[in-house]
């Protein structure tokens, strides 16, 4: 199969004989190439162990899309994504968030009492916050509200429910029928498989540990008899309680690498995306389980890279997060939406402090879906077929640019907001009340993110004249500074530059100078540079600022 993906732009082959603008389609020409039957299942999954994180939803969004491109084609499409709640709870996770989002550490909760819960299935560890069933319910919430925040439908699927109502009994009594294939198989992927391995992991009914001490099988009772011995979880030993028990299959678990072809199996998964920690092990062993322990073939998969957070890797674990409703305050669904269908295959950084970036990107590729934007071939049939999937409007809304929306975050007068809004000509004065409340909206999210990064933008203005006493020279340099905007209109570059020499000009110490413009705009002794200030501003106001008219 000559799978190939590309950059932003570009053409995306799987090897089906069509070139495909968004990586999307390519991914769905791959999945009915097998001729699958319907509903085509598109399946991802997460371990509830913390904090659902921006990292998460990259495998939800990943999923979205494909099932978008299957749906145009008028396939049926499910899409879900299972909680793998039966996995035991190996460390305490720095940060934690109740069902309203607010980040706490341990400190904030009962740490001891979680602790105590160290080697049980998330499911059976009690909520911190006394809100949910079980910690596993609990993050698995989250997880489902993070996807409702961006607007896709996901089922959420239970590997508790999925073990306690018997729906991997029949892959469980494979996996110990055929134990020596299956020590063989997964033998050579890992060097810790020996001749005692055992693909299960009893659940001990004296201290709920999972553990990996089984020491008989009887496969006509479904049941299998164990030492609750000690485990290593990553640098951690979780104590064994030492109980000798017998459980049946529905009192423990697989092994995360028979369980993964499992739920294939069981849900009859056409498609599943998944972060490159899998591709180099858990996907090329679970191949090898469907194949030779399982008897079915694998899911079509997509492996997609990471993405970093200001430069460092997503974790829940370690309290480096950024989760949906922290980046919801700050933008748009649509342009969270629009980050994903950038190509899976390249690592990207989600740099908060960047963010103006990103919504100008969305913004110009919205124009050029609705056609008030020049783009080569390739960009506009990417627009045309990933906006729709992106934002559902027939109309493109009015947009104030992101910085532009920064600076009128600056006052709270919506009048001025307004006024300064039409004159730089970013909110058409034809607009009706119900657009110009959606287009200042943006001002509400663009003053969150100056407010969070403590940027450029993180000023107050100045509403009324501040009052001054500037010297003769001062005011002279201010009228000319002010004369040269009204006529030329510069630029940030240009203005900066002419800040300076205007100063100079007319003999007036270029620090006192910045400074008299900060006391007019701000009514502070400094600020942010002035020139781009200044030129992201509407062009009236500052204008008569400069002349202290209003």
């Amino acid at each position: 199969m000559g799978r190939r993906y590309a950059r932003m732009g570009e053409l995306y082959d799987v090897g089906t004989g069509e070139r495909r603008a968004f990586w999307a389609d390519a991914v769905a020409d791959e999945i009915e190439a097998r001729s699958p039957e319907e509903p085509i299942v598109i399946k991802g999954g997460v371990s509830p162990s913390g904090v659902p994180h921006l990292g998460h939803v990259n495998e939800i969004m990943r999923g979205y899309f494909v099932a978008e491109a299957l749906r145009d084609r008028g396939r049926e499409v499910e899409q879900v994504f299972t909680a793998d709640d039966r996995d035991r709870l190996r460390k305490l996770p720095r940060t934690l968030a109740d069902l309203e989002w607010n980040l706490v550490g341990l400190g904030d909760i009962d740490a001891g009492a979680l602790g105590r819960n160290l080697g049980r299935p998330y499911t059976d560890v009690p909520d911190p916050f006394g809100c949910c069933d079980s910690y596993g319910a609990h993050f698995t919430e989250l997880l489902r509200r993070s996807a409702e925040a961006i607007g896709v439908p996901i089922e959420i699927v239970s590997n508790t429910e999925q073990y306690r109502s018997g729906g991997f009994d029949d892959a469980i009594e494979r996996a110990l029928r055929d134990r020596e294939t299956a020590r063989e198989v997964l033998g050579s992927f890992q060097e810790k498989v020996d001749d005692e391995y055992v693909p299960f992991l009893p659940q001990c009914s004296e201290c709920g540990h999972l553990t990996e001490t089984v020491t008989g099988v009887d496969l006509e009772a479904r049941t299998v008899e164990y030492v609750c011995a000690d485990v290593t979880a990553g640098d951690e030993v979780i104590e064994g309680c030492g109980h000798d028990g017998t459980a049946t299959f529905r009192e423990g678990k697989l092994p995360w690498r028979f369980e993964w072809p499992a739920q294939w199996s069981a849900l009859g998964v056409d498609f599943e995306p998944f972060g490159k920690d899998h591709a180099e092990g858990s996907w090329p062993s679970g191949t090898a389980i469907a194949r030779e322990v399982f008897g079915f073939e694998p899911p079509v998969p997509m492996v997609y890279e990471w993405f970093t957070l200001d430069g460092d890797a997503l974790s829940s674990s370690a309290g480096n997060l950024i989760t949906v409703e922290e980046v919801l305050e700050l933008l748009e669904p649509e342009v969270l939406r629009y980050f994903f269908t950038k190509p899976p295959k390249k690592q990207r950084d989600f740099s908060v402090a960047d963010l103006d970036r990103l919504v100008d990107e969305f913004d110009r590729f919205e124009r050029v879906y609705f056609g008030e934007e020049d783009a080569d071939d390739a960009e506009t049939e990417l627009a045309e077929r990933a906006y729709p999937m992106v934002a559902d409007r027939t109309e493109r809304p009015v947009r104030i640019p992101y910085t532009f929306a920064a600076v009128l975050g600056m006052t709270d007068d919506r009048d001025l907001r307004v006024q300064m809004a039409e004159r730089s000509g970013h909110l058409p004065p034809e607009a009706t009340a119900a657009e110009t409340d959606a287009a200042l909206e943006r001002v509400r999210k663009a003053r969150a993110w100056a407010v969070r990064t403590d940027n450029a933008f993180n000023y107050r203005l100045a509403e009324a004249l501040p009052e001054t006493d500037f010297d003769g020279r001062t005011r002279e340099a201010l009228d000319e500074l002010a004369g040269f905007i009204e006529r030329d209109s510069p630029g940030e570059a240009a203005l900066q530059e002419e800040i300076y020499e205007t100063a100079k000009r007319h003999d007036v110490a270029v620090g006192e100078f910045f400074e008299a413009g900060y006391r007019l705009f701000l009514d502070e002794p400094d600020g942010p540079r002035l020139g781009p200030f200044l030129a992201a501003m509407d062009e009236a106001f500052v204008v008569d600022r400069l002349r202290r008219e209003r």
